[in-house]
């Protein structure tokens, strides 16, 4: 059996980030082999991850963040608020966001492929952190807005975060922007605006409106109205431009953004969150 120092064992730990023992093992397995150390480490986070599979992981850490005229929020998973407070783990989310940030992947399959290091692909770290964690890790969500001006919203805790594209670039409306990422965060709009709903979400929305009429007993020949004003409400309370403007709610997001610059508005969003 080769002879394992402690300088060895620490130059494992230093590269893995895997515990003093688990490298030791490793170490020993492979007879004093560092690059084969290595591979039985990560093969002991795909075998975690095999027995994992099934678990929940719905706690993490959601982080967004811009770049230029592009913005990304990207959900990191694990399977308890203990890990997603660890700050090895909220940096790993930092790494892969700033990887995301700086090639623009078109979809979560392909940031998952992305190199996280020289090493090691995204997958891969997150092969390796399940080994070293002992815990179900996923890559589970990525989204991405472009615009003339992207404004990303981190939630206190990384719970929560959204990204937000304007149509005008100011010092004004960029504060705007993060007014209005903050609404989004708070009030969690379903859609921009109405031409946003789907067809299946305002047929549903105007048969409750007609439902509940009939149940109220209601004339015949105002149904239809009172379900339109069923429709409305849903548009004022779960479109982010019709909602009223959580500073102020006597406006709505619309007109608290055209009070800023007559012209501006935002053209797209996105919102991630683990509450």
């Amino acid at each position: 059996m080769a002879s394992i120092t402690a300088a060895e064992v620490n130059k494992l730990r230093k590269h893995t980030g895997a515990g003093m023992m688990d490298c030791k093992k490793a170490l020993v397995e492979a007879e004093g082999d560092f690059d084969k150390a290595i591979e039985i480490l990560r093969k002991k986070g795909q075998k975690v991850a095999e027995k994992r599979g099934d678990r929940d992981a719905n706690e993490g850490v959601i982080m967004a963040g811009t770049s230029g005229d592009f913005a990304a929020v990207i959900t990191l998973n694990c399977e308890t608020d203990f890990v997603a407070q660890n700050s090895e783990f909220v940096a790993v989310a930092q790494t892969i966001l700033d990887k995301a940030l700086a090639e623009k992947p078109a979809s979560v399959k392909y940031l998952r492929g992305m190199k996280f290091n020289d090493e090691l692909t995204i997958s891969e770290k997150i092969l390796e952190e399940i080994g070293k964690i002992g815990e179900k890790i996923d890559l589970s969500d990525y989204q991405t807005v472009s615009a003339e001006n992207v404004i990303a919203y981190n939630h206190p805790g990384n719970k929560t975060a959204t990204v937000v594209a304007l149509n005008v670039k100011s010092d004004e409306a960029d504060q705007a922007g993060k007014n209005v990422a903050m609404q989004i965060a708070a009030m969690a709009p379903a859609a921009l605006d109405e031409s946003s709903v789907s067809e299946e979400i305002k047929a549903r929305e105007l048969e409750i409106g007609r439902e509940q009429a009939l149940k109220e007993g209601k004339p015949e020949q105002i149904i239809d109205k009172i379900a339109q004003g069923k429709l409305q409400k849903y548009y004022k309370e779960n479109t982010l431009l019709n909602q009223q403007y959580f500073v102020d709610n006597k406006l709505s997001v619309s007109q608290y953004l055209k009070s800023v610059n007559k012209d501006l508005t935002v053209t797209d969003f996105k919102r991630s969150s683990l509450v």
